[in-house]
């Protein structure tokens, strides 16, 4: 079967389509094509994909809209539309040409012109999720950041999945009309209508790569939404580790990784220094990883060391504990390295992973980005690495994560619907 997946996002989201995506090819029973921003085509094709180039740099975008700790989120969103509409039209005529001839589409919720595409050619599509935020639900408010994750009951949660659907169509329904027109050849979706729920009268199946054991399927969820399992991308066999790094780890104690992911900041030297100073007080080696510029990477102490990436699949293995900003693949990371996480939050739905972390006491009390100070991380990083509730908990977690096939089940469920498509047609 020829499948496209279309993905779009910062690493974090990148990264579990591309571990879905392997896993398909590797069945030998479909042909993948892997549409995603530019920046990400050395990844791709390590991995020995086809890749289609979207036309947009996440990276050059990520940079120059600052996307920083306080900020709101709908406030950046609308940022980051105005930094990307020169290049929206590019966008959609690759979306097409990536998507027009394949017979299944698998899409990232920003990726939403494969919907349009798939609704056009008349074949099924699936979308795919990290984050369990894409269907409402009356167990937890949307945690698209927009709106503050307060426990005010299931109303108040139903309401902000709503209107987030609402800001999503007022942000892109104008454009995405005139393109349904002028190339789909298709009509105008009335305002106020959320479109991506359905395709040719049936629901769209979601598939959450994510653990059960860490989000359980809500029960007012349907059957067309199914929660799988981690889906995460191991480092290719022939894979080797910079030597310095495994010397590094050889000759002490357990590190604490620290890293920041996609959040770039303006003062990168300062939050490394912060970081440093933390590590210090708590009286713990480090490794920093420098990620798209949240730390930088300067000459340290010999009980520091600093890289710009790393696979979390070998590395996290190899520390005592994670220090990070609370994206989804990176708390998937820690949770299935069975090691304690300290989250530090910044925006967007890195503050509902946050609080999931500390709810399940598999790491301290998060520390919001605007928050962060060097004796407070200290005291975060000394309670993950000694509480011996942490520990127990973190490593069980941990065991039955790694249980899990997240990849496998999906596949499953691909392949199951999709025949079920084929004998309706």
């Amino acid at each position: 079967m020829r499948i496209t997946i279309l993905a779009i996002g910062s690493r974090g989201d990148i990264q579990p389509l591309l571990a879905l995506a392997v896993g398909l090819q590797k069945t030998g029973r479909h042909r993948i094509r892997f549409a995603a921003p530019d920046n990400f085509e050395p990844l791709v094709r390590e991995y020995r994909l086809d890749f289609y180039p979207l036309g947009i740099d996440t990276l050059h975008l990520m940079m120059t809209t600052s996307l920083e700790s306080g900020r709101n989120f709908l406030l950046w969103s609308l940022q980051a539309l105005r930094a990307i509409r020169p290049m929206l039209t590019l966008l959609m005529e690759r979306t097409w040409l990536s998507c027009k001839d394949a017979e299944t589409i698998i899409f990232s919720y920003i990726g939403i012109g494969a919907y349009h595409v798939a609704e056009k050619v008349g074949v099924p599509c699936y979308m795919a999720t990290s984050v369990p935020g894409l269907a409402p639900t009356r167990a937890y408010p949307n945690p698209d950041g927009i709106f503050p994750p307060i426990s005010l009951g299931g109303g108040y949660n139903l309401l902000t999945y709503f209107l987030s659907k609402q800001i999503l169509q007022a942000l892109t329904g104008s454009f995405i009309n005139r393109w349904r027109r002028e190339k789909l050849d298709l009509s105008p979706i009335p305002f106020g209508k959320f479109p991506y729920g359905q395709l040719h009268g049936r629901p769209v199946p979601v598939l959450g790569g994510y653990s059960p054991l860490v989000f359980p399927k809500p029960s007012d969820w349907g059957e067309h939404i199914h929660v799988t399992g981690y889906w995460f991308l191991d480092p290719k066999l022939d894979w080797q580790p910079p030597a310095p790094l495994v010397e590094f780890l050889e000759s002490g104690q357990l590190p604490v990784y620290v890293g920041f992911g996609s959040m770039a900041n303006r003062s990168p030297r300062q939050t490394t220094r912060l970081v440093s100073d933390a590590l210090e007080q708590s009286g713990q080696r480090g490794l920093l990883v420098t990620g798209w510029g949240g730390l930088e990477k300067e000459s340290l102490s010999a009980n520091l060391y600093t890289l710009e990436a790393v696979h979390h699949a070998w590395l996290f293995p190899r520390v005592s504990a994670v220090v990070h900003h609370g994206g989804s693949g990176t708390t998937g990371a820690g949770f299935r390295a069975g090691i304690p996480s300290v989250l530090v939050p910044h925006i967007g739905d890195q503050p509902f992973w946050a609080q999931r972390v500390a709810e399940l006491g598999v790491g301290p009390l998060p520390i919001p980005r605007r928050q962060l100070t060097a004796p407070r991380l200290a005291e975060a990083i000394s309670l993950a690495v000694t509480d011996t509730g942490i520990l127990i908990r973190a490593k069980s977690l941990g065991e039955h994560i790694r249980a899990e096939d997240g990849i496998g089940k999906a596949i499953e469920i691909l392949e199951g619907c999709t025949t079920h498509d084929r004998m309706d047609a």
